[in-house]
């Protein structure tokens, strides 16, 4: 058993109708594990229903009542996850071929075992416990990251009503915000969560009115005012949303700049989150390469000038330097005529 391991917690059931053998093992490994014993599989099934959910059950097989390839066979249906084990003197093939078929015994062991062998077997039990846990939890997490996903997807749909020069906008920013950091060398998890902040990212324009968003010309300084709230709009949007990926601190932070110039808050260097400052150059880029309501799209030299220009001073240089990279291997917007 490994040494950095605290197994006393996992609750272990012998079943057994000798109750000197259920003694020996309560004496044998209490110590190791949270031991019960149960005289005959009836005891044991209303042991398993009137108590805590055990993690190995461990069960002989010729039993008065109710034998052990029937006990196994109930725990099977009514605690699937409980991992089933059999530990008999009675070990013929047509048992063993039974105990497996009906009871889908994780391990079959004959009497008498040697205490390090039965440990060793239960602790194999225990780890397929957790990993049959950790698979569902693996799978529950990710249906939960899809539906975020999809409601983040709608809320982007929302703005681009009421916006048509932003409409695929965020999307865009989300693939190049992607595309950095996965050259920056940033884990899929962060990604992923970077990719859905992306996704929102310019949310709060919803609060500011349509007049102002699609105005063909510059704007004034009480416009550009009203504008520059929709950072703190969308960061008060996902004020209650539960995830690990810091969005709401993304969408408030995604016009910061690295000397203080941004906003809402002024933050410079390490004060902006890194992800924040991915999106900020990805939010650049699509910028500079699409049309907006108050001059036309560029190309891609002039977008390489203006991230040249910025690297270092407004924009992160990591940052700008992948940019740069993807835009010039044509990673970007490949179905551009640059």
């Amino acid at each position: 058993m490994p040494k950095d391991i605290n197994y006393t917690k996992e609750r272990i059931l012998f079943v057994d109708d000798e109750p000197n053998i259920l003694q020996s093992y309560s004496r044998s490994f209490r110590s190791t594990f949270a031991v019960s014993t149960a005289l005959g599989g009836k005891a044991a099934l209303d042991m398993l229903d009137s108590s805590p959910p055990f993690t190995v059950v461990v069960s002989d097989i010729k039993m008065p009542v109710m034998d052990g390839i029937k006990f196994l066979s109930r725990v099977r249906e009514l605690y699937p996850d409980t991992v089933r084990m059999v530990l008999t003197g009675y070990a013929d093939l047509n048992i063993a071929m039974s105990a497996v078929n009906q009871g889908d015994i994780f391990r079959f062991l004959t009497k008498p075992c040697h205490p390090d062998d039965l440990i060793k077997a239960i602790v194999s039990g225990i780890n397929q416990f957790r990993m049959i846990h950790s698979a569902r939890e693996l799978v529950v997490v990710r249906r939960m990251k899809d539906a975020l996903e999809g409601t983040l997807r709608a809320f982007t749909r929302l703005v681009e009503f009421r916006d048509p020069y932003t409409a695929g906008h965020m999307d865009r920013t989300a693939e190049i915000s992607a595309l950095i950091a996965t050259r920056l060398g940033l884990n899929p998890d962060v990604i992923q969560g970077l990719h859905l902040a992306a996704l929102v990212h310019d949310i709060g324009k919803i609060a500011v009115p349509s007049g102002v968003l699609n105005k063909p010309g510059p704007l004034s300084d009480a416009e550009f005012a009203i504008i520059k709230t929709h950072s703190l709009v969308g960061s008060e949007i996902f004020e209650t949303l539960e995830t690990d990926w810091p969005i709401q601190r993304i969408v408030l932070e995604h016009h910061e700049r690295i000397d203080g110039s941004g906003y809402p808050n002024g933050l410079k260097e390490n004060e902006i989150l890194l992800e924040s400052k991915i999106i900020a150059v990805a939010d650049s880029i699509d910028a500079i390469l699409t049309t907006r309501p108050y001059r036309q799209a560029s190309g891609k030299d002039d977008c390489i000038k203006f991230l040249e220009e910025d690297k270092g001073i407004k924009l992160d240089s990591d940052c700008v330097e992948a940019g740069i990279a993807l835009l010039k291997e044509g990673l970007i917007f490949k179905d551009l005529p640059f």
